[in-house]
C-alpha cells in the first residue's frame, strides 16, 4: 500500500512539473513569442511530456528497464489521449449542452476534463510504458507470461492492476 502511494505521489509530482513547463511555456510563445495558439500548444504540449517522461522514467518508474523509442512513442500516444479526453469534455459541453461561458468552460475541461485524463494518463503510463517485468530466471507469475505479475515487480497483484 505505501508503494503504491509513493508511485501516485511521484507521478501527481511530475504531472504537476510537467504543468508548469506546457503552461509557462505556452505562455511566452503565445505571448512574447508571437505564435499563435495552436503552434504554441503543440510545442508546449512535447515539452510537457518530455518533462514528464523523464520525471517518470528518472523518478517514479526508475525501478523498471524501459529502453528505446518505443516506450516514449507510447508515453506519448498515451499523453495524448489524455489530451483529447479534455478536449471531448469541453467539446461535449461547449457545443452538445450549450454551455458557453468562461466558467463553464473552465469546469469541463480543466475540472472534469483534467480529472479524467489524468486518471487515463496514470493508468496507461503505469500499464503501457513502465510495467516491469520479472527478472532473468524468475518464476512467472499466473499465466503472466514471464512477468512477475505485478506492475511493481513484487509478488501479488497484476500489471495494470490498481490495487497493486
Amino acid at each position: 500500500m505505501v508503494a503504491g502511494r509513493r508511485e501516485l505521489l511521484g507521478f501527481a509530482s511530475v504531472g504537476l512539473l510537467a504543468y508548469a513547463v506546457d503552461l509557462g511555456l505556452f505562455t511566452c510563445l503565445r505571448g512574447p513569442a508571437g505564435l499563435g495558439p495552436l503552434t504554441a500548444k503543440t510545442l508546449s504540449f512535447v515539452a510537457g511530456c518530455a518533462v514528464a517522461y523523464a520525471g517518470n522514467a528518472l523518478g517514479t518508474y526508475r525501478h523498471t528497464r524501459t529502453r528505446g523509442l518505443r516506450p516514449c512513442a507510447v508515453f506519448l500516444a498515451v499523453n495524448a489521449a489524455g489530451a483529447a479526453v479534455q478536449l471531448l469534455c469541453l467539446a461535449v459541453s461547449h457545443y452538445g449542452l450549450g454551455l458557453t461561458s468562461q466558467h463553464a468552460d473552465t469546469v469541463s475541461g480543466a475540472g472534469i476534463g483534467m480529472a479524467l485524463g489524468t486518471i487515463l494518463r496514470f493508468w496507461g503510463t503505469r500499464t503501457l510504458v513502465f510495467r516491469s517485468g520479472a527478472a532473468p530466471g524468475a518464476g512467472a507469475g499466473h499465466g503472466s507470461g514471464g512477468r512477475t505479475g505485478s506492475w511493481n515487480g513484487t509478488s501479488g497483484g497484476r500489471v495494470g492492476s490498481w490495487t497493486g
